[in-house]
């Protein structure tokens, strides 16, 4: 009798292990691609900032553009992909990215710059924006992945000391190239319409800036008027339910002073 019970019990040891294995492997399994995916959107991505980094060495990057043409210094970028429209850049984060636009808001979720899949995607300006007659919101969307990249760091801007400290973001485009002052930061949902870009009034303009001051984690004294143009950043927050939360992060447009 206790031999046959030594013999279950060894049996039953037996399939825990089994279980536990098939466990693991499955798990290996699942989260070796995802791991490849991670290392593959690095890689392609650190190819591109050497191009960019390597204009910028040229000093391209502060050329003026008095005629309308598209600057050099994207010339070698758009024989890449014709969609790089500019380059957003937040200092002391992994954000350096060209930035990308389709006709539409859903291509660059799933795409890199090379229109490969990639569950990362790109960080792409919302297709109702013009980069070359700029509005008053241009918006930039990003995945916040896990391993830390596209726009994941920008809840570091959560912290107030990093806030005080990086308030100025850089905003390249085909056609100029601007500081980006951040005076509003904050969580919502998808109910709160931060991604306005035509506006039907200048009092409806100030009318949404003052909405998204009320909302931030900070006050600033920054000034906005009805002539001056904002760049909206926008990721998700998993602090709420489902997949309605948003990170956002605003900035007036300074045309940069080389």
């Amino acid at each position: 009798m206790e031999m046959e019970k030594q013999r279950w019990k060894k049996i039953f040891g037996n399939c825990i292990n089994l279980v536990c294995l098939g466990t693991l492997l499955f798990s290996v399994y699942r989260l070796v691609p995802i791991f490849y995916d991670y290392y593959t959107n690095r890689k392609v991505l650190a190819e591109i900032q050497d191009v960019y980094q390597a204009n910028q060495k040229e000093k391209k990057v502060d050329e003026e553009n008095k005629d309308g043409t598209i600057r050099s210094v994207f010339t070698e970028l758009l024989q890449i992909n014709k969609d790089i429209v500019g380059w957003i850049e937040v200092p002391d984060t992994l954000i350096s990215y060209p930035i990308l636009q389709s006709d539409n808001n859903e291509f660059y979720l799933s795409k890199n710059y090379r229109k490969e899949n990639s569950r990362a995607g790109s960080i792409f300006m919302d297709y109702r924006n013009d980069v070359k007659n700029m509005g008053k919101n241009t918006i930039l969307y990003g995945h916040r992945m896990k391993d830390q990249s596209m726009f994941a760091q920008l809840n570091k801007y959560l912290d107030s000391a990093f806030f005080e400290r990086h308030r100025m973001i850089y905003f390249d485009t085909l056609y100029e190239r601007y500081d980006a002052e951040i005076f509003s930061v904050y969580t919502t949902t998808t109910d709160f319409y931060y991604i306005e870009t035509d506006f039907s009034s200048d009092q409806d303009f100030l009318t949404f800036i003052q909405q998204v001051k009320d909302r931030s984690l900070y006050q600033t004294a920054v000034e906005i008027g009805p002539t001056d143009k904002i760049i909206t950043l926008s990721t998700c927050d998993y602090s709420y339910p489902g997949n309605e939360g948003r990170l956002v992060v605003h900035a007036k447009l300074i045309k940069h002073q080389p």
